[in-house]
Parts: structure tokens; C-alpha cells; sequence
């Protein structure tokens, strides 16, 4: 099952990214590529979740959407600007990336971690920017981390660690904020704690009210609680997309997943919840029928 991205509507939210053809892939041209061709329009100032089984695209779509690879085919629009025109700094201080398994150099602290998501801001020879104190002290808040500030990455747990590099994407301060799996390591109070911060993130350019978001998820009953909007993967190609009610319906689940479950509204907050049956649940819900 594969939707075709409509023409914008008058009246809709103005994409933050928007996709025409893209196709990425690796290797020589002639290999098939891993994702596309792809039309999507992610909206400006909300939050999107990607969702799809493993190997369907979802990194590598990422990569594409930071430059770090090459589009094959296709174009790519950054709120209405074309990504291939503008310079490695300016998309630097644009679009900001939390990848799936970032490393921090040997001996590094919290703080100057963070500090490097101050570089896309300095001059050439790097001098310290205005505000860079200011963003960096705020990012290490945000994230909790004052308290560890002066500690060796190296030292911090898994979840600690994910957090301060979540505090550098939120020093670089850019408009668009792409997380590849942010809840990695990260137990469940602090997968909640994460994604509402995402989902507050303020657009630092006043474009909109909220950061362009996009996060690559896998728990689908969390990715739908902090979502606006979903987009599920299929073979490198988008199977559906739309608010997550819209998306998370047993028949795009089978199709994304070849997953049998029931969507149920959580009872307090409305967002789908996924429930997976076994082929043991098949037969008691077939019974309880």
C-alpha cells in the first residue's frame, strides 16, 4: 500500500523539508537504490515521526535529508530554500542531526561537547559567537546534565550519554532538528522526558513556533503520543503518511510490519496505541468473538 504525496492545499502547513524525486542509495548508480523515488512533505513546526521495519530506509533517509549523502535523483526544499544551494555552514546552522551512534573524542567533558553544537555559528577562525555561553548553558538544562557537566563522556551511562549529545543538537539551535532513534538507551520516564522536550523545541529563526522535527522511532505507541505527523517505510518508499491515527491502522501495520494488532485510543491522552497479537491471541480474541 503506497500513498502519493498530494499537491499543498491552500490553507495547509508549509512544508519544513519537502521531497521531489529523491532516490539514495549507495554504491555505484546502477544499484538499486535504498530509498525512492520519493515525493513528501514533512510540515513546518511539528513533530514527525518515521516509522518501518528494520533495513526499510529510515537511517538512510536521514543521511540524505543532512547531505552526508548524496541524492542520487530528485531535489530537496529546507523551508522553501533548495539544499543543494547553500553552503555546508549554512545547512549546518539550518538543519541539525542526532545520528543513531555518535562517538565524542576521548577525553572530552559534557560541556565541551555540547559547545561544538556552537561551531556552525563562529566565524572562520572560530572565535566564540554572542550567546554561545548562553545556548550551551541552556542546552545542558534542558537536557538535565548540569549537574555533569564537567564529567568525561566516556564516564556517563548510555542514557546520560544520549542526552548530551541531545544537548548539542539543542545548542546548535537550528529550525529543523533530525534524530535518528533519540530514545536509544534511555529508560522509560527519560524516552517521555526526551521526546516532550523534542516536542517543545522553539523554531530559533521565529519561522514558526516550533522547530521542523523529525524523528526516526520505534516504539509506535510512544512515536504516536509525541507525533503531529507519521510517515511509515516500506522498501524505501512511503507506505503512508498522515496524522499517526491515520497512519497506525491494523492494515498499514500488516503491510509495514507484517504485524497482526489492535489500535486502540489511549484513554487519557486519544493518541493510537498499537497492541501486537501472537498466534495464540488470534485464537482467544476469535473465541472471546
Amino acid at each position: 500500500m503506497t500513498t502519493t504525496t498530494p499537491a499543498p492545499t491552500p490553507g495547509a502547513d508549509p512544508a519544513g523539508l519537502r521531497l521531489r524525486g529523491v532516490e539514495l542509495g549507495y554504491g555505484p548508480a546502477s544499484a538499486p537504490p535504498v530509498v525512492g523515488p520519493m515525493d513528501l512533505d514533512l510540515p513546518a513546526g511539528r513533530v514527525t515521526a518515521v516509522i518501518g521495519a528494520n533495513a526499510c530506509g529510515k537511517s538512510t533517509l536521514l543521511r540524505g535529508l543532512t547531505r552526508q549523502l548524496p541524492l542520487r535523483a530528485g531535489s530537496i526544499d529546507v523551508l522553501d530554500r533548495d539544499a543543494a544551494a547553500l553552503s555546508a555552514r549554512a545547512y549546518a546552522r539550518t538543519v541539525a542531526l542526532l545520528p543513531q551512534h555518535p562517538v565524542a573524542p576521548e577525553g572530552m567533558t559534557v560541556a565541551q561537547l555540547v559547545e561544538r553544537g556552537r561551531n556552525p555559528h563562529r566565524g572562520l577562525l572560530g572565535g566564540r559567537a554572542p550567546g554561545d555561553d548562553d545556548a550551551v548553558a541552556s542546552a545542558l538544562e534542558r537536557a538535565d546534565l548540569l549537574g555533569l557537566a564537567d564529567r568525561d563522556v566516556s564516564t556517563l551511562s548510555g542514557g546520560q550519554r544520549q542526552r548530551a549529545w541531545l544537548a548539542l543538537v539543542l545548542a546548535q539551535a537550528t529550525p529543523v532538528v533530525l534524530l535518528d532513534e533519540p530514545t536509544s538507551y534511555l529508560d522509560l520516564n527519560h524516552q517521555v522526558e526526551l521526546l516532550d522536550l523534542v516536542r517543545g523545541l522553539p523554531d530559533p529563526t521565529g519561522r514558526a513556533p516550533r522547530a521542523t522535527v523529525v524523528a526516526v522511532l520505534h516504539e509506535l505507541s510512544l512515536a504516536a503520543r509525541v507525533a503531529d505527523h507519521m510517515v511509515a517505510l516500506a522498501g524505501g518508499r512511503v507506505a503512508a503518511a498522515g496524522t499517526p491515527a491515520e497512519v497506525l491502522v491494523p492494515e498499514v501495520l500488516a503491510t509495514v510490519f507484517g504485524l497482526d494488532a489492535d489500535v486502540v485510543p489511549d484513554p487519557l491522552l486519544g493518541h493510537p496505541v498499537v497492541l501486537p497479537r501472537g498466534a495464540g491471541d488470534r485464537g482467544a480474541r476469535e473465541g472471546a468473538a
